[in-house]
């Protein structure tokens, strides 16, 4: 089973893929019937020159990765293309995909991995801004893989028999990590997975009750922290700069208002020049919308947001998605491009 996994607050959020994707044909359902949230861009009608802003609601998950957009909102990047944008994250990771497609959010944040098995699913999305990437540089990624300091764990190859801890199972996490087992020459199928809350890592590492674990920040520089060292970059192992995520709205809106989703794109695209130029002030952003502690948010490597969308790494992970089983069959990510 799918499992659509997040952490909201240092708190886990979890729902199973099906129920999210049946959620999403329902809310589909609805809005042809009249009944669903309206898929139109709110009360400021078209949002051309001269008249209302257009509202525009994202549902978006509260962690690092999004730092460009309530930075872009901060400085205006939305507001100059008369957008009026509001980010909703009270709901967590799971609810951010039904949320599109019925009309309650007009754009979502998510990981491409859950993306493309959603699309495989026919729940009818588009993807239309990046989200964040991989750095590409080994040993200095925003994730990786940690050990305890005095493990005998050196190398990806010596996680073959081992356990380690991801947030969701059969998503990009444990695809990801099979791949690094397999470019270091171990056995990646030998490898055990078990699910934990990306906040409770640490913990589980330093007490011994996992062997290793995936962790992404603000949990790997508290890794760091206490002492244990990164012996793989997972998703740099994968592909270089491995586009994590994207912002993505229903194919609805993207066919009802192409005007709207061609400016949002744009804003995005600042947002993220911006915050890739700027660190320190993404950094600082952090505190309006999450709980890292400060200290933590100054030494943590931030993802790389680049804009555009990296369609081989799309190949990548959808091909990966049928490899591992996550899909029937690969998935034409045209399905999914606008």
């Amino acid at each position: 089973m799918f499992v659509l996994r997040t952490y909201v607050d240092g708190d886990l959020m979890r729902a199973s893929f099906p129920a999210v994707a049946g959620a999403a044909a329902v809310a589909v359902l609805l809005t042809a019937c009249g009944s669903g949230g309206s898929s139109s861009p709110g009360p400021g009608g078209t949002g051309q020159a001269g008249g209302a802003a257009d509202q525009v609601k994202v549902g978006v998950i509260p962690i690092v990765d999004v730092a460009p957009i309530y930075l872009g909102a901060k400085k205006g990047f939305f507001e100059k293309r008369n957008i009026k944008v509001s980010m909703d994250s009270g709901q967590g990771g799971a609810a951010v995909v039904p949320g599109v497609v019925s009309g309650q959010f007009q754009f979502g944040f998510s990981n491409v991995t859950s993306l493309i098995t959603a699309r495989s699913k026919g729940v009818p999305l588009k993807i239309v801004a990046a989200g964040n990437s991989s750095t590409g540089e080994d040993g200095k990624d925003f994730s990786g893989v940690v050990v305890k300091a005095d493990s005998p764990i050196r190398s990806a190859k010596d996680l073959a028999g081992k356990t380690v801890s991801i947030n969701t199972l059969k998503n990009i996490g444990d695809t990801t990590v099979r791949q690094s087992v397999k470019k270091a020459g171990g056995d990646p199928d030998s490898v055990k997975f078990v699910e934990l809350a990306f906040p409770d890592m640490p913990a589980a590492v330093e007490e011994g009750r996992v062997d290793a674990a995936w962790v992404v920040e603000p949990f790997l520089t508290i890794a760091k922290q206490q002492g244990d060292r990164v012996i793989a970059s997972n998703l740099v192992d994968t592909f270089p700069k491995l586009q994590i995520s994207t912002y993505f709205t229903s194919e609805q809106l993207a066919k009802s208002n192409p005007g709207l989703v061609k400016r949002f794109t744009e804003a995005m695209d600042e947002s993220l020049t911006y915050a890739q130029e700027h660190p320190d002030e993404a950094r600082d952003i952090l505190g309006s919308y999450t709980k890292i502690d400060p200290a933590v948010a100054k030494e943590l490597t931030p993802p790389l947001w680049e804009t555009g969308i990296n369609k081989d790494s799309l190949e990548m992970l959808a091909a990966l998605a049928a490899e591992e089983k996550l899909t029937d069959q690969k998935l034409d990510i045209k399905q999914l491009l606008p």
